[in-house]
């Protein structure tokens, strides 16, 4: 039966009209802020400097900068956001998505002047879980989760004792669960209510370059581009108003990013580093086409391109232990217009700490967190026309990796 047949729902759901219910992906957008612990440690810094197997998601040419060897990486990112919405009826909804995990694994072997091996990673893993809280109704809940996954294939190649340069190829898939009203009128609800899994996926390739040159024996200059994602569309099936459906999401992608970067060894505990990133969401974020049974309905997104400036900082303590701090800040893509309860990328500025331990026998571990203050952001017509709704937003990330070089 339509939703708008009741009208108390039809009006809190209103607040979905302008955009799709998808997750609160957080961070820089959708992008995680940082990728691998020592990084994480350095408010995501990465371009010029040696940050282990995690050069995969950073700078692939970085990975030519270790010793000749194998090495083997394993990690876990947990996700944690706090994610609430005021309505204009006085009533406050919270989100019950606060815990996704992401895990990694890798293999990395230089020999000679080559580095190559495989990875995989996931990109990034949450949502929104409302429940009843917006609707008032058991039988309409909203939720939301998105999920990017690549297994990544780099090729390093250290041209001279100063230059060195790398590609790579990543498989990349993703799945989406929704359940939603996409124009306040209809009840959309495709989901296999799975942490790790969507009802909707789809597959396909991206690629990486990078480059990184040694200026002088302290300062290094480092640069990647990330191409935009070329996935197949999204399908999977679930219920249109209660009744069997099958859905597709058209041409959802990541987005073109790149960044250049500077590490300093100013003395031999201390390395700073500073990178800026551009995210290209203006083009993979303009317009949500969603088709059912073969209709579609293109929902605007309107989001910005981002950028993003990191700095970090490592102290060696002693030799084999690190402590590391930095920042992340970076302007919010998402338009107050388009905001949306089950969408809101709006976390601005990372905090950083970070710890690094070699413990001796090849066997390395490190940890960090980063601490996102709540951001606050109001749709002027989020609920309807006049009808204001208000988001918070805030989140932490914890990540671990271990390390094991022979």
């Amino acid at each position: 039966m339509p939703i708008a047949q009741r009208p108390y729902w039809t009006a809190l759901i209103t607040a979905l009209m302008g955009t799709l219910s998808l997750p609160a992906a957080a961070t820089n957008g959708m992008n995680l802020e940082a990728y691998g612990a020592q990084a994480g440690g350095m408010g995501g810094a990465s371009m010029a400097y040696d940050n282990g197997n995690s050069a995969l998601m950073n700078n692939p040419a970085t990975l030519g900068l270790r010793q000749e060897g194998q090495n083997i990486g394993v990690g876990m990112t947990l996700l944690m956001p706090d994610v609430k919405t005021i309505t204009p009826f006085g009533s406050t909804a919270n989100s019950g998505g606060d815990e996704y995990w992401m895990p990694s694994a890798s293999y990395i072997r230089k020999s000679g002047s080559f580095t190559y091996g495989v990875g995989m990673l996931a990109q990034g893993g949450m949502g929104t879980e409302y429940g009843s809280a917006l609707s008032g109704n058991p039988n309409l809940p909203f939720r939301s989760e998105v999920g990017f996954g690549r297994l990544m294939f780099p090729l390093a190649y250290n041209v001279n004792p100063r230059l060195t340069v790398g590609g790579q190829l990543d498989y990349v898939w993703a799945s989406m669960d929704a359940q939603m009203s996409p124009d306040g009128v209809n009840y959309v609800s495709f989901s296999d209510n799975n942490d790790f899994t969507g009802e909707a996926s789809g597959n396909g390739w991206a690629f990486k370059l990078g480059a990184h040159y040694k200026l002088s024996d302290t300062v290094s200059v480092g640069a990647s581009y990330h191409s935009k994602t070329n996935i197949d569309d999204l399908q999977g099936s679930g219920t249109f108003n209660f009744m069997p459906a099958n859905f597709k999401v058209i041409d959802f992608q990541w987005p073109e990013t790149y960044g250049v970067g500077v590490a300093w060894q100013a003395s031999p505990s201390w390395l700073l580093a500073a990178d800026i990133k551009h995210l290209g969401w203006k083009n993979s974020m303009r317009t949500f086409r969603l088709a059912v049974n073969g209709m579609e309905m293109g929902l605007p997104q309107n989001w910005q391109n981002q950028t993003v400036y990191l700095l970090g900082a490592q102290y060696t303590l002693r030799p084999g232990l690190a402590l590391r701090f930095g920042i992340n800040h970076a302007s919010n893509p998402v338009p107050d217009g388009t905001l949306n309860p089950l969408f809101p990328a709006t976390v601005k500025t990372h905090y950083t700490l970070g710890l690094g331990w070699t413990i001796g026998g090849g066997h390395s571990v490190a940890g960090s967190v980063a601490f996102a203050p709540k951001v606050t952001s109001t749709n002027p017509n989020m609920f309807g026309p006049g009808m204001a709704g208000t988001v918070t937003h805030g989140q932490t990330v914890l990540r671990v990796n271990y390390n094991y070089a022979f």
